[in-house]
């Protein structure tokens, strides 16, 4: 079953959290759903160690709380386990399967691609992404090898790009209206809120400081 995607999904893109790597799943899904209540607004399930038969336990058990909560719920790279778990969409970073091969594969869901440049921005939009993941914008310890993109290469391209972008890499409630100010449409978090002795409050610091934001800009 392919689900069709939410009308509202671009002002959903706006507090994105982002699974971690802990092998506590019971506390993971925790977390999950500790975020979901303090106001996330997206679920990506992101497990790059994970087997798929784990990995679709997890993703049937975030679609449930993710449509409980009306938020969306992206799994990262696997496109079996979206497809599986009736995921709204699928986000894939340059060495993954590419965008215009996971359109053939799920063409009613969201795809969403990683991009550290302006050239790789530019193209994934010419291959069909519906949002962009940009960053790191700040240095992270979630993911060693990220590339440093830096605030100037969100904002250029924030100027350029036609789809929304989703802002990554070491965001926390300090430096995110920064990343909103550059351009962002959203603010993906791992750690500040995963990780979070609260991960509702941490939640609710984002969404709260999202709706500031957005209710001060000109519409």
């Amino acid at each position: 079953m392919i689900s069709e995607r939410p009308a509202d999904w671009k002002a959903k893109l706006a507090v994105y959290a982002i699974t971690d790597d802990r092998e506590d799943t019971t506390s993971l899904l925790a977390a999950v759903e500790a975020v979901l209540a303090g106001g996330a607004t997206a679920i990506q399930l992101r497990r790059k160690r994970e087997d798929g038969g784990p990995m679709l336990a997890l993703g049937l058990e975030i679609r449930r709380m993710t449509r409980e909560a009306g938020a969306l719920y992206i799994v990262n790279d696997r496109v079996d386990i979206a497809l599986l778990t009736e995921a709204d969409g699928i986000h894939v970073g340059q060495t993954d399967i590419p965008c215009t091969r996971v359109r053939e594969l799920a063409p009613e869901k969201l795809i969403g691609v990683s991009a550290r440049t302006i050239a790789e921005a530019i193209a994934a939009e010419r291959d069909g992404a519906d949002y962009l993941g940009v960053g790191a914008v700040f240095p992270t310890a979630t993911k060693a090898d990220a590339v440093h993109s830096g605030i100037d290469t969100l904002r250029a391209i924030a100027a350029t790009s036609s789809i929304p972008i989703v802002a990554i890499g070491g965001i926390d409630v300090a430096r995110a209206p920064q990343v909103l100010a550059a351009g962002a449409d959203g603010l993906a978090v791992v750690s500040a809120m995963m990780s979070a002795p609260s991960p509702r409050q941490a939640a609710e610091a984002f969404a709260s400081l999202y709706r500031d934001f957005d209710n001060a800009r000109p519409h």
